[in-house]
């Protein structure tokens, strides 16, 4: 990456936050610089400042909602799933989360050629499955060459490395060495690596049975004893909606500088909690050792910390993204789709929304507002967006009588053939913030006459209506993001991605393209194109035209971003939390203080 774009990122990660940390006095930690894609034959390199830890203790952690809904890292469609399932299978390589290099993990080295095509990647040498059998380049040709290019389990991972429909090729040139080669230099690819790796001779077989016992393998009924991993951590016992237990893996790879296994703790827990408000409680009565801290209550901790056993870390803006989104596919209800799939009608409702207010009043002023499709925190941010259009209900409701909506006395409002506008809103359950992101809307578009059903329901039923059934009509809902790769949100824009949630498709509809927008069909072309384009500004280019269009057309309408704020239990070394990795980026470094 050239010097100004490292200027650049460092400004905007940083501007956002910089004055709500000097009003709250958070202690943050400065963002290293991104590097852009270097190629690299070192293995990892020990953090400065890592010290030597022992053996023993738990980390406590916990998720809200109703947990996992599998441990099949190839088959998560929520982050909770994909979280635990990245406790027990690694990459072959993982992001520096102190300077965004690209760097080894299960690789020993990785280079690439003179052409940009050709990845050679080198195992570590000892490598093993948790079964004893030993890892190698099988296992990652099998990985890549079936369960990603035939699209097992969910299909993300291989949309995002599609290039002109063709997947790369991976083949073994010896036990410990895999070549990747890609049609056409690919930007991103070298970062897309870091896909969990599976073990063939246990995979195989069930894929041979298909997809569908493929989808149900390793799932939340699988006997711990049947696992075999790779990672950190390997399932010990998981008690539907009370609790996730994993143990350390005593034959994990990595090691200290005096050759002690890592990771160091005994193990790390996951409490399943119904809401937010349960995990400060159980946070509060010393069950939790990290709490995600939300706008209403991170003064309150920030001023208890000093007389605590806890550490509050400000981490600058959230990499994801908090929206609302209308389900644009046609084949649904017709009224209401004639709606939905009116532009003016979307940007109506994204000039009613009041963001100032939401981040007054729910964020408690610990965040600002969104109006981009990349989040504050990406170098890929459109400048010219990031402040969008303030509120304004009048021209809203212009926008909505150009439609040919009108009111009537009561000020309801009802479409050119005399329907009411009403419509469901939900978001997931148990997310406080979010529940009330939702009150707040349904109030604002009430001043537009639109009546507004708004009831949050449990996340996995959520996932399902989003991705399986597709029986929704607007939701409130986030998702992740990378700050410095916005093809890692392929699997969004793209038309045929997993996540295309605004007019999810399947089967032949997926094949047919003939129902799609134009601006739909321009952001698969300029997704494809920014995949295959290496200079930073060129790219950026075709990033800035993709903010656009999502500007523009409000396909998701981005809501606010939030700081990513943790308290964290003052009795763990080496906690290293950064702006990039988060609070836990180093969990196998991390142990637990000896008692005095």
């Amino acid at each position: 990456m050239k010097p100004q774009n490292i200027i650049f990122f460092i400004l905007l990660f940083s501007a956002v936050s910089l004055l709500l940390v000097n009003i709250l006095h958070i202690d943050r930690p400065e963002p290293e610089p991104a590097a852009g894609v270097n190629p690299s034959t070192q293995e990892n390199k020990k953090e400065s400042g890592t010290k030597i830890g022992q053996h023993g203790g738990t980390l406590y952690n916990a998720t809200i909602g109703e947990g996992p809904k599998t441990f099949n890292p190839w088959n998560a469609k929520d982050n909770t799933s994909a979280e635990m399932g990245a406790l027990m299978f690694d990459g072959l390589v993982t992001t520096d989360a102190r300077t965004g290099e690209v760097i080894p993990m299960m690789a020993k080295s990785f280079k690439v050629d003179k052409t940009g095509t050709v990845y050679t990647v080198e195992l570590r040498k000892n490598l093993k499955w948790s079964d004893g059998k030993p890892i190698t380049s099988e296992d990652v040709v099998f990985t890549w060459n079936k369960i990603i290019a035939e699209g097992y389990g969910n299909t993300s991972a291989r949309d995002n490395v599609l290039i002109d429909g063709k997947m790369p090729e991976a083949r073994a040139i010896d036990r410990l060495t895999v070549q990747f080669t890609t049609v056409k230099p690919f930007a991103p690819f070298l970062r897309l690596l870091s896909q969990s790796i599976a073990p063939k001779h246990v995979f195989e077989p069930v894929v041979e049975q298909g997809k569908a016992a493929f989808d149900a393998f390793y799932g939340v009924t699988t006997p711990p004893g049947d696992f075999v991993t790779g990672g950190m951590f390997k399932l010990e016992r998981y008690v539907p909606a009370q609790r996730v237990v994993f143990v350390r893996n005593p034959d994990y790879y990595k090691t200290d500088a005096k050759g002690q296994k890592l990771p160091y703790l005994d193990k790390y827990i996951y409490y399943v909690v119904g809401d937010i408000n349960n995990r400060v409680l159980k946070f509060e009565s010393g069950q939790l050792d990290i709490l995600p801290l939300t706008g209403s209550n991170v003064a309150r901790f920030k001023e208890l910390e000093k007389h605590s056993d806890y550490k509050v870390y400000n981490l600058g803006p959230d990499t994801g993204t908090i929206f609302l989104s209308f389900n644009l596919n046609r084949k649904k209800n017709p009224v209401k789709q004639h709606w939905f799939n009116n532009k003016n009608f979307r940007k109506a409702v994204s000039l009613a929304i009041d963001r100032e207010g939401i981040v007054t009043n729910i964020l408690r002023g610990v965040g600002a507002p969104l109006y981009t499709a990349e989040s504050l925190s990406s170098i890929f941010l459109n400048e010219k967006l990031k402040n969008g259009e303030p509120r304004n209900i009048e021209k809203a409701r212009a926008l909505l009588q150009e439609a040919g909506f009108t009111r009537n006395k009561k000020g309801l409002l009802f479409d050119g053939e005399g329907n009411q506008v009403e419509f469901s809103l939900t978001t997931n359950a148990g997310n406080t913030e979010r529940e009330s992101v939702g009150v707040m809307i349904k109030q604002d578009l009430e001043e537009l006459g639109m009546k507004v059903n708004f009831k949050p329901i449990e996340f996995n039923v959520l996932v399902g209506k989003l991705s399986d059934s597709f029986e929704w009509e607007a939701v409130i809902i986030g998702l992740t993001g990378s700050p410095l790769e916005p093809h890692s949100g392929r699997n969004v824009w793209s038309s045929t991605g997993a996540l295309h949630m605004f007019n999810q498709r399947k089967g032949q509809d997926i094949i047919d393209k003939t129902d799609l927008r134009e601006w739909e069909k321009e952001l698969d072309e300029i997704y494809e194109k920014a995949a295959i384009t290496l200079d930073f500004e060129d790219r950026k280019k075709y990033y800035d035209r993709y903010q656009e269009i999502v500007y523009e057309y409000n396909p998701f309408i981005y809501i606010y971003s939030g700081l990513r704020v943790y308290a964290i239990r003052n009795r763990f070394c080496n906690l290293n939390p950064t702006a990039l990795g988060g609070p836990l980026h180093n969990l196998e470094e991390i142990y637990v203080k000896k008692q005095r």
